[in-house]
């Protein structure tokens, strides 16, 4: 049997805390709760949880922040949660179940799960080996040692409304400093300028980071997609396939990756190469790494054939929206089909 220290760094999340804390404490040993300048009742909650609660000053950088929480901790192991986060019952039991296994490892990878998107993230760290989180905004601990991948699965869900110039301001102001970003750094740079709608210092971040010796393989990939979604919103769709076509040359086929390149097609009015790309979205094998979006794995495709479909071959486009409804039944896209062929 191990023992885990759970550790959360916070501001203001009066309305999320006590549900996630009412999670850890039916599994953890430790919870450890550092502020980062909460103005509400956030420490006053934590408090009837933990008499470990800690303060921090806040210096726009989440890594010194989580290094404080984990330089707190006790147990054997150290497990990071966001108050934002839940974790269900049956994922508490394998929790428990863990800690009385014979399951050894350095890091334990989770699922994080957040709306559609699934990716690992390191979760449960072992405290003798003194990890260190890297990087001052969309922080990581880069797994070492040995390394177990584990069916648990950790939700988050985001139930308030931040800043959303906060990031990339971090960044900015880094820049100014003089700071070098690491690959890690200059990805998700190039995605808070996207995300900011700053699609040409965007596509000119992202040409940097593809340049890039160090930069890791599912980044790589998101990378390309994304420099081909800024290419497209300024209007380059040629330029925009090229990019998701280099994309197939380095990595197999995603779902993703074929719908992205499906949907480039129809803005060129090639509906014959959309409904290509779309039927070969169901073809492609599931992903594994990286961040995972289901949707387009199948609902997706389907909906999108069932669309292009429709005035063209009924008979398939059915086919297609059947297969939607009967993994999807209540998805608004799959209701709003269903008046079209409840029609015919």
């Amino acid at each position: 049997m191990f023992t885990i220290s759970v550790c959360m760094i916070v501001k203001n999340e009066e309305g999320n805390l006590c549900k996630i804390l009412n999670c850890a404490k039916k599994f953890a040993d430790e919870i450890i709760i550092v502020d980062t300048g909460s103005t509400d009742k956030t420490k006053e909650i934590a408090q009837t949880f933990t008499d470990k609660v800690y303060d921090f000053e806040w210096c726009d950088d989440f890594s010194k922040a989580r290094n404080y929480s984990f330089s707190h901790a006790t147990c054997d192991y150290q497990m990071w949660l966001d108050a934002d986060d839940f974790i269900t019952d049956i994922n508490i039991k394998k929790l428990n179940d863990l800690k009385h296994s014979n399951l050894n490892a350095d890091v334990f990878m989770c699922k994080y799960i957040f709306e559609n998107l699934t990716y690992f993230r390191e979760r449960i760290l072992s405290r003798k080996k003194n990890f260190k989180w890297e990087g001052f905004v969309h922080e990581a601990i880069p797994p070492q040692g040995e390394v177990k991948y584990l069916d648990i699965e950790i939700q988050h869900q985001k139930t308030k409304t931040t800043d959303p110039k906060r990031n990339l301001r971090i960044y900015q102001n880094a820049l100014k400093k003089g700071i070098k970003f690491n690959a890690r750094e200059q990805y998700y740079y190039s995605r808070e300028l996207y995300y900011n709608e700053k699609f040409s210092k965007a596509i000119n971040s992202f040409k940097n980071y593809l340049q890039r010796p160090d930069k890791f393989s599912p980044d790589h990939l998101g990378a390309l997609i994304l420099l081909s979604e800024c290419q497209s919103k300024i209007g380059q769709i040629d330029n925009a396939i090229s990019t998701l076509f280099e994309a197939l040359k380095i990595f197999l086929p995603t779902s993703e990756l074929c719908c992205k390149i499906a949907y480039l097609f129809e803005i060129k009015n090639e509906t014959a190469k959309a409904i290509f790309w779309f039927k070969t979205a169901l073809q492609a094998e599931k992903q594994t790494f990286g961040f995972v979006q289901q949707d387009y794995e199948t609902l997706i495709p389907c909906v999108e054939l069932s669309r292009l479909l429709y005035s063209v071959n009924f008979n398939e486009a059915k086919h297609y929206h059947l297969r939607a409804k009967a993994l999807y039944p209540d998805n608004p896209s799959v209701l709003f089909n269903e008046q079209f062929f409840d029609k015919t």
